[in-house]
């Protein structure tokens, strides 16, 4: 559950974890009670992180994202800023959309322009969005990281843990009915489990009290365009959750 903090304490808090994260030091200890006798429980600093981060900035989404995005500022918290990154992605949309998707990192084109999926897979994207009678304006689309990886390499361990908890208040600014995970590294590090796409897709998890759908992502399937129909069966799924009318016309 979010903890309600006064804004100037909570930053301040931020401020400290990270500082011991950059000393390396990852793991805190609270007590449950007041009791003496009780056990220390070990927290670690990324999850205490997205707890302080949780708490929403306002009740108004548009100006909430844009306090993460100024939160965020020009990043320096984790080593892609150092490997030629040219500048934040942050994501982009209806800060009040019903429907997320989060990819897993920006490529060359996002980079760029600064703006997520905006390249051939971003192409696909919208084109699956479309298919669902959506247009992309109508969701919100992010990553788990924010930042291009060179060579366009799967996110690190730590990049994602870093990058996090800005993406977690974007989820609880937006409060989405559902969230797309597209692809692996993204499915795999929101739900924090280590499984096949095939043992990922077709089912519901709970992700904070939000439904999340697992589909291939866009990349994947210029690859292999042969698995558009079952990503189509995801899609049809995520329709039926949030009462759209489920087209005629299925993903091209």
């Amino acid at each position: 559950m979010p903890i309600n903090l006064d804004p100037n304490l909570k930053k301040q808090l931020s401020d400290r974890i990270r500082y011991y994260r950059d000393l390396g030091i990852y793991d805190f200890y609270r007590r449950e009670s007041s009791s003496t006798n009780a056990e220390p429980m070990p927290m670690n600093a990324t999850d205490l992180l997205v707890t302080i981060a949780s708490t929403p900035d306002t009740d108004d989404p548009t100006e909430s994202l844009r306090l993460i995005r100024e939160d965020i500022g020009e990043c320096t918290r984790c080593k892609l800023h150092l490997q030629g990154r040219k500048q934040i992605v942050f994501g982009v949309g209806n800060p009040q959309a019903d429907l997320m998707f989060i990819g897993e990192a920006p490529g060359a084109d996002e980079d760029t322009q600064g703006e997520p999926f905006v390249g051939r897979a971003g192409q696909l994207l919208t084109n699956m969005i479309k298919a669902m009678g959506l247009r992309r304006e109508d969701v919100y689309i992010a990553n788990i990281i924010k930042c291009r990886p060179p060579g366009n390499r799967q996110p690190e361990r730590d990049e994602c843990e870093t990058c996090s908890p800005f993406l977690m208040r974007q989820i609880e600014a937006i409060k989405p009915k559902v969230i797309v995970a597209l692809g692996a590294v993204a499915a795999k590090t929101l739900l924090a489990v280590s499984a096949s796409m095939m043992e990922l897709r077709g089912r519901w998890f709970d992700f904070r009290g939000t439904k999340l759908a697992v589909t291939y992502h866009p990349a994947f399937l210029l690859r292999d365009p042969r698995q558009k129909k079952e990503t189509w069966k995801d899609l049809q799924m995520v329709m039926k959750e949030l009462n759209l009318p489920t087209p005629s016309k299925a993903l091209e």
